[in-house]
């Protein structure tokens, strides 16, 4: 011994060997890493690989086709991978059609703004030429995207995903409207929409956002009572409170409640100046401070002449304060009963224009009042208005701020004409705009295409369109839970569905309406010619054409109008189970999807009209399940705005990080909720993959030679590992497949919830704390320094053989670059076979079934007691690791069953012995110069313990 106490002993230690980088450098890898799946065919692969398997179809929800993606891309599309990676990884068929929807005002409203800047108007562009532009532009952008998405490790059909514009779908689209044509659900009626002056179409709630407004126009109005049965009401004025001074040149009535108390108030104690040449108002008694106070009047300068119920104000007439102008405003204006009418702001009197409210209009229906169509598309007054029609000074669009000034155009005339008795711009409130012009709409009453929700249809069972999609509610799971109720809430208070858009690029409302009845042609024959004319031709075929190629030779065109308003884009991606899910295009789909998963906002978006849709076409969902997200903010928790300069950009975090750091970004947040995303986020996620990578490089390092000692046993494109006799392992080795069957477990419940924060959380704390700092800790001295043929060493690589299968798999559909990586590091093999780690499937783990965990559990607990014990002498530099420490424990708290030297192994001690409490004191051990234990054989500083004597022996004679 003597002889080799002066030997390096580095070359008879096996440490880890691999050329498997900690540097990951992710984003030179990654796209070689994609570029090879394509190469090899990676989804046809799959399809092949799980034939006659269970299904499970992930529809995607299509995002538009009008620019690069986004950090919401991003977390969606990650979301919808690991679904369908993770049941791909347990057997399942799941494929994934990736989709866009390429119509509608995001991809014209683009169009349109290059033409702007080009000092072009649209109106002169032949509609035909603009729609290939509309076209064209959306089909670069989905290249772009496509290109994105697959950099970001998504995985699908991409070499035919499904676009909303191709012919095919445009024609099935068309189908669709056409069931509801016959099954009586479709009708046109004129009643109040959203309508958005700068886009100059109607907008569905969904493409509507609500904005704070601190300078909103409000103003009080005096309308003269000319009729009343109660006699003192006579020549007094009824005043009105409004926050849109724009409508009051088509007023039409007034309502009260009839249930709201009211009260004349006589003015006549005022100094003249202050009665606005008005002796008496009428206003609610609950609001007539408030008035009083807009009016600045005290209070206790007025006088009550009469007061009583609104329902003795039945039969009421007063004059339109801009009566002088003769015609329509000579007409007197019924006062009317509103069950809408409260007290909680204005007067208790509504002034009520049929043309733009919802209340308005039924209302005034009811009482045989109909709308006058006075504004315009532009937002403007028709030309031929009495009252601000013809002069274009004037005549500026209602959503003009200066028009609703209290010194515009409305309020100077009211002024003049004795009945503005207040104005100001200071109200503040919640107004409706454009989300993509971010201008403001308005209710507008014009003709339009509704589908009928609450009419009970045969072919239905007899229930209405709501009905079913209620039902339909109530038989889907939701993940979060809470969007049952979100979702409900929305189905229960929606109006009819409104789907015509005055617009140039979309699919067309394809229909006749006979010309003088006005009711819509029914007939097969004609909507299958019209589909099969846009099947071949896209949607030009219906303006392009004429109507008697689709008429037949049977009926006389010019008896028929054909519809030139085009679909709600929202029907277009309602219908996409229609032409993508029931399509013979893609075999591999099937209907309906087990999941649909987007954000939160498409409760009011796709889920909704899809719900629609399917139910009124199909009478049940075309969902089993629905996934919805948060939205992601900046670091801080704002909302993301390029004016605000705090976007997150995915591309260039690819660029800085990889795609796999965005991916582990987006599988740890808590996705249900609004999350965050910034640069110490990030940083943090680098860490974590860090971690799981480094585990990976020490399994990797310490396989190789296990590959090499099984002869081939290892079968590295097939993806199985060495069977191993569970029963002849070690306790310690059992104790970790123990470990691994709960990780294996919990993974599973994970995938199953879609609880992906709970998946990556589960396999990252498996990697660093039951691994790294327990298993790989304890078990490093055997690897390096025990024998080669060592069963215990043997046990320990077995183990590790099947920690890598299974953790590999686990980590491919978070990691999915890194994964592939480390397969084809240790199977160099699986390149060239054209293998990979996304066609392997669940691992198969050995039964470790019976094992008693809860002896290892309490040993790990005194464990890390006695770490924590030794931390102190290592920070004083009395000791420099637990190697030096002799360690005396409380014989209670040692499980039964492990002997004193191998607790000094699991703790990685000199020694332990057992006492009172834990103490630890310095050994007087010498260290072994090979494995550099302090032990009592060794009998001088780097000398060797008996277990390195044996081993360089045998190595010396093999050598």
């Amino acid at each position: 011994m003597t002889e080799n106490t002066k030997r390096d002993y580095k070359d008879t230690v096996f440490l880890p060997k691999t050329d498997f980088p900690m540097k990951a450098g992710l984003p030179q890898k990654e796209p070689g890493i994609a570029e090879r799946w394509d190469e090899i065919g990676m989804y046809e692969r799959l399809r092949e690989a799980r034939t006659a398997r269970e299904k499970f179809i992930l529809h995607d929800g299509p995002p538009y086709a009008n620019g690069d993606m986004h950090i919401g891309h991003a977390l969606n599309h990650v979301l919808k991978d690991a679904v369908v990676r993770t049941q791909t990884l347990l057997g399942k068929d799941a494929p994934y059609v990736p989709g866009w929807d390429c119509h509608g005002l995001p991809i014209e409203w683009k169009v349109e703004e290059q033409y702007r800047k080009k000092k072009r108007d649209k109106k002169d562009v032949p509609p035909a030429e603009f729609r290939a532009e509309c076209r064209q532009y959306a089909a670069h952008w989905v290249e772009v995207q496509k290109e994105q998405l697959k950099r970001l490790g998504i995985g699908g059909r991409w070499d035919k995903p499904y676009l909303t514009m191709r012919p095919e779908a445009e024609a099935q689209i068309v189908r669709e409207l056409h069931k509801f044509a016959e099954t009586g659900q479709l009708y046109r009626g004129a009643k109040p929409v959203m309508w958005s002056p700068v886009e100059e179409t109607a907008l569905a709630d969904a493409e509507v956002e609500y904005h704070d407004l601190t300078d909103s126009p409000q103003i009080d109005v005096a309308f003269e009572i000319m009729e009343s049965p109660i006699a003192e009401l006579v020549g007094a004025h009824a005043v009105i409170w409004t926050t849109t001074p724009w409508t009051i040149p088509v007023n039409q009535a007034l309502a009260y409640g009839r249930d709201v108390e009211y009260e004349l108030l006589h003015l006549n104690r005022l100094p003249k100046e202050k009665r606005f040449g008005i002796s008496h108002i009428l206003v609610a008694s609950d609001l007539k401070a408030a008035t009083l106070g807009r009016l600045g009047i005290d209070a206790r300068d007025v006088l009550t002449d009469w007061q009583g119920s609104g329902s003795d104000l039945a039969g009421t007439m007063v004059r339109h304060p801009m009566q002088h102008l003769g015609g329509f405003y000579a007409t007197p204006r019924p006062l009317l009963a509103g069950d809408f009418v409260t007290t909680d702001s204005g007067t208790g009197l509504v002034h009520m224009s049929p043309d733009h409210g919802e209340d308005d209009f039924e209302l005034c229906r009811k009482h045989g009042i109909d709308p006058v169509f006075a504004v315009m598309a532009d937002g403007r007054y028709r030309d031929d208005w009495p009252w601000l029609g013809g002069d274009d000074e004037r005549r500026r669009s209602v959503i003009n701020k200066p028009f609703n000034a209290p010194d515009g155009p409305i309020c100077s005339d009211l002024r003049e004409a004795g009945a503005l008795l207040s104005a100001s711009a200071d109200y503040r409130h919640s107004y409706p705009h454009s989300w993509r012009s971010k201008a403001k709409v308005v209710y507008r009453c014009t003709p339009q295409w509704f589908i009928a929700i609450d009419e009970p249809k045969e072919h239905l069972d007899g229930k209405s369109l709501r009905e079913t999609a209620m039902q339909a509610i109530a038989d889907t799971r939701f993940i979060p839970a809470k969007g049952r109720n979100r979702l409900a809430s929305m189905v229960e208070g929606r109006p009819d569905w409104l789907i015509s858009r005055q617009r140039a690029w979309g699919v067309p409302i394809a229909l006749f309406v006979h010309r003088e009845t006005g009711k819509l042609l029914v007939d097969r024959e004609v909507n299958e010619r019209i589909a099969a004319a846009i099947s071949r031709e896209t949607v030009d075929a219906w303006h392009e054409n004429s109507a008697a190629e689709f008429l037949g030779p049977d009926r006389n065109p010019e008896e028929f109008e054909m519809v030139t308003d085009i679909l709600d884009v929202w029907f277009d991606s309602g219908s996409t189970h229609a032409f993508v899910l029931e399509s013979e295009e893609w075999p591999e789909l099937s209907s309906p999807a087990d999941l649909y998963l987007e954000g939160s906002d498409q409760h009011r978006g796709w889920f909704q009209s899809s719900l629609l849709e399917s139910c009124g076409t199909r009478g049940h969902a075309p969902y089993k399940s629905l996934l919805t997200h948060g939205f992601t903010m900046d670091a801080k928790g704002m909302k993301m705005s390029k004016s605000l300069g705090n976007t997150v950009n995915p591309l260039t975090v690819m660029e800085q990080y990889g795609a796999d750091i965005i991916r582990l970004w987006a599988l740890t947040v808590d996705y249900t909720e609004d999350h965050r995303i910034g640069e110490e986020i990030l940083k943090g996620v680098g860490d974590q993959y860090r971690k799981l990578r480094n585990t990976f490089r020490y399994l990797l390092g310490a396989l190789p030679e296990r590959d090499e000692l099984h002869n081939g046993t290892e079968k590295g494109s097939s993806g199985t590992y060495a069977p191993i006799a569970v029963g002849e392992l070690p306790e310690l080795e059992r104790y970790m497949l123990g470990e691994l069957a709960a990780l294996d477990e919990r993974l599973r419940q994970a995938v199953a919830d879609y609880d992906f924060g709970a998946y990556v959380r589960a396999l990252t704390e498996f990697a660093s704390e039951d691994l790294s700092a327990f298993y790989f800790d304890i078990r490093k001295d055997c690897l390096y320094c025990d024998g080669p043929a060592d069963p215990k060493r043997e046990a320990y690589l077995a183990v590790l053989d099947v920690l890598f299968h299974a953790l590999v798999r686990y980590a491919a559909p978070v990691l999915v670059f890194t994964a592939e990586e480390v397969w084809t590091t240790r199977y160099p093999q699986t390149v060239d076979e054209g293998g990979s780690v996304h066609l392997l499937e669940w691992p198969v783990l050995p039964d470790v079934s019976g094992m008693d965990t809860a002896r290892w559990e309490a040993l790990r607990a005194l464990r890390e007691d006695v770490m924590e014990a030794i931390e102190p002498l290592r920070r004083e530099k009395i000791i420099r690791s637990g190697l030096e420490a002799e360690v005396t424990v409380p014989e209670s708290a040692v499980p039964a069953g492990f002997d004193d030297a191998e607790l000094a192994e699991l703790f990685i001690t000199a020694s332990v012995e057992r006492g009172q409490e834990i103490a630890v004191t310095k050994t007087d051990n010498h260290k072994c110069g090979r494995c550099w234990r302090l032990l009592p054989s060794v009998p001088e500083d780097g000398a060797l313990c008996d277990r390195c004597e044996d081993v360089v022996a045998q190595l010396d004679e093999a050598a």
